[in-house]
């Protein structure tokens, strides 16, 4: 757009500049074909003895004798002292008509002017007041033409310079145009190929890119090689640290079911608490390694089916129906692992407390998956959302857990710019409902 409005205004400030130097030349040009015929006119004129005005020679051109040509002449001469100045001579073109002269001239100078014509014409005139031999007073000779000859040159020359300029203004838009696109050609491929990088489909930027953009290519690759890198020594790291903590936890857990007196108890509780505050920790601790690199893409459906399958298996004796509605094609843009844990809490939660349904539905809209489990349980009363959300806040402590599954649901889906919701459900019971962001291999696939 800059381009094209630059070379707009550029060709239009040509085309008057153009414009303003062919009508000074135009001008001139009639200004001087006025002035020959003014000078063959001087040339051509004598004053006899008795002072009359004698034309010893004529002009040759026909159109100073076809009336109102639009081409004419005139001399005016003064008969004596307090005399009425009257035409002495003019052109047959002029017919009866007078021409009447700028009465503001220098004595001897040439002056031009614009005056008024037979018919309402519209002449340019040069006018001289010469004296000529033999004569005290000095003669008035003027030479007129019709300016619309010379308007008419003047505005076919418009016509045809702002047709040239529009042309080649066109062109070069179209050319720029071209230019543009052409060259910003590999800066597309560069931002296809990190949309694809972000919604898992490839991990570098592959292809060949010219010699300007293979550095910027290069320089992508290493960060997403150093992405990769911190986030494979943050895993290495958790791994490490959850096999070096729960060993001893299992340890003490063992020593701890032997009843050896009171205290007993209450080391167990504790031991149960400090191994889910860890499980919890280090899942943050994997989501801050993963937050703010490049994501993978995940398959929403065969994550939902392999934990509805471990959860009918978990919680056979109660033979629970849990359904899943997802398309094949949908899928999540992050972790696998973070999936996993989201919707594995949620769907734990469900089948904990449902009677004997759990239902799990995923939908796309815009950019956003909309998945939403269900049970047909007991539920929750509004004043109970916000509390069960806390940190290991456990409303009934007849079921099992820590009390940590929903905070940590929470926590990932604020990772990922998600939002999590607890309303009731259509079967009754609870219906958690997470809003996360959405793949775009569709997208890209048609691309």
């Amino acid at each position: 757009m800059g381009a094209a409005i630059w070379s707009v205004v550029a060709f239009v400030s040509v085309g008057f500049i153009l414009s303003s130097l062919f009508r000074d030349s135009v001008e001139r040009a009639f200004d001087e074909r006025l002035n020959t015929v003014l000078n063959a006119l001087v040339a051509g004129s004598e004053v006899s003895p008795s002072g009359e005005l004698i034309m010893t020679a004529g002009l040759g051109d026909p159109r100073f004798d076809q009336a109102l040509s639009g081409w004419y002449w005139q001399i005016e001469g003064f008969q004596g002292v307090g005399a009425l100045p009257g035409p002495d001579r003019r052109s047959g073109s002029l017919w009866d008509y007078v021409l009447v002269p700028p009465p503001q001239r220098a004595p001897g100078e040439v002056t031009r002017s614009d005056i008024d014509g037979p018919g309402g014409q519209k002449l340019h005139a040069i006018v001289r007041d010469i004296t000529l031999p033999g004569s005290g007073l000095p003669f008035t000779f003027t030479v007129a033409a019709d300016k619309l000859d010379m308007l008419r040159e003047i505005r076919r020359f418009d016509e045809m310079l702002a047709w040239s300029l529009s042309g080649i203004a066109f062109a070069l838009i179209v050319a720029v145009i071209v230019l543009v696109r052409v060259g910003l050609a590999p800066l597309r491929r560069v931002s296809k190929a990190l949309a694809a990088i972000r919604s898992g489909q490839a991990s570098r930027l592959e292809g060949r890119f010219p010699i300007e953009i293979q550095p910027l290519t290069d320089e992508l690759n290493a960060l997403v090689d150093h992405n990769a890198s911190l986030l494979e020594r943050a895993r290495r790291h958790m791994g490490n640290l959850a096999h070096a903590l729960k060993t001893p936890i299992s340890v003490l857990t063992n020593e701890a079911e032997a009843p050896a007196g009171p205290g007993a108890e209450t080391m167990r509780k504790q031991l149960t608490i400090m191994k889910s505050q860890i499980d919890h920790q280090l899942a943050r601790a994997r989501m801050a390694a993963t937050a703010g690199l490049i994501t993978s893409r995940t398959a929403v459906a065969p994550v939902l089916g392999d934990l509805a399958r471990t959860l009918k298996r978990i919680y056979a004796e109660r033979e629970l129906e849990i359904t899943i509605d997802a398309a094949e094609a949908l899928a999540f843009r992050g972790e696998g692992e973070d999936f996993e844990e989201m919707v594995g809490n949620l769907m734990d939660n469900a089948s904990k407390w449902a009677r004997s349904r759990v239902a799990v539905s995923v939908i796309q809209e815009d950019q956003r998956l909309v998945l939403a489990v269900e049970d047909d349980g007991p539920g929750l009363p509004p004043e109970a959302v916000k509390q069960v959300m806390k940190r290991g806040t456990r409303l009934d402590e007849t079921v099992p857990g820590s009390g940590l599954g929903l905070s940590i649901v929470k926590d990932l889906c604020e990772l990922y710019g998600g939002q999590l919701a607890l309303t009731k459900a259509a079967l009754g019971g609870l219906r958690a409902e997470l809003r996360l962001p959405a793949a775009e291999a569709a997208v890209l696939k048609t691309a």
